[in-house]
């Protein structure tokens, strides 16, 4: 017969377990869906039809405080929002499921984005740690550097295994927007020949 004392630690043990895998579910998810939504939402369109994140990440004459989430410059706040919002609202439907799984997973997508601008400041990122990043499918600040140096690579802020997909998606969207271009100017040139 069991005693009340072994029950209640079998519970325990039980509820902890159960607790534990909400917590890595919900920062795994919330770190891959999270990535997945800033960039095939915020980022690749960004470098298709958009300026600011261009601006912010990728002129050449930006030191590492415009590259992090350090700078206080409206600009970069602003780039670093929209981007962050995906995580922000995936973080409400997440913490009801498991408030530390949503923190680590927060803590984690900060620390990944100071971290993967060290190259600026010269960081070298030791072997057994990208070899780690491999296994995982992390981008590491060596990585996302070939991404400062050519916005049209090297997507996916914190997944790697992104960046085919982010490249396709990019080239969709740039041959979408030479197609409106080029119906604009039809319209303008039909509209220009009717005024007269």
């Amino acid at each position: 017969m069991f005693s009340t004392l072994e029950i209640l630690s079998d519970l325990s043990l039980t509820d902890l377990l159960g607790e534990s895998a909400k917590a890595i579910a919900v920062t795994a998810l919330l770190l891959l869906t999270g990535d997945f939504a800033s960039t095939f939402i915020y980022h690749v369109p960004e470098h298709a039809f958009g300026h600011l994140h261009c601006r912010v990440h990728h002129e050449k004459k930006q030191s590492f405080q415009h590259y992090a989430v350090l700078s206080r410059h409206p600009l970069v706040m602003l780039d670093g929002l929209l981007g962050a919002l995906p995580y922000i609202l995936l973080a409400v439907v997440m913490w009801p499921i498991s408030p530390v799984g949503t923190v680590i997973a927060l803590l984690f997508g900060e620390f990944h984005v100071v971290w993967r601008h060290t190259t600026k400041i010269g960081w070298q990122t030791p072997q057994w740690a990208l070899s780690l990043c491999r296994w995982l499918g992390l981008v590491t600040p060596e990585a996302h550097w070939v991404h400062h140096e050519n916005g049209a690579i090297a997507f996916g802020d914190i997944f790697i295994f992104f960046d085919r997909p982010a490249q396709a998606w990019l080239r969709s969207l740039i041959q979408f927007k030479k197609q409106l271009k080029k119906q604009l100017k039809k319209q303008m040139r039909f509209h220009h020949r009717t005024q007269r």
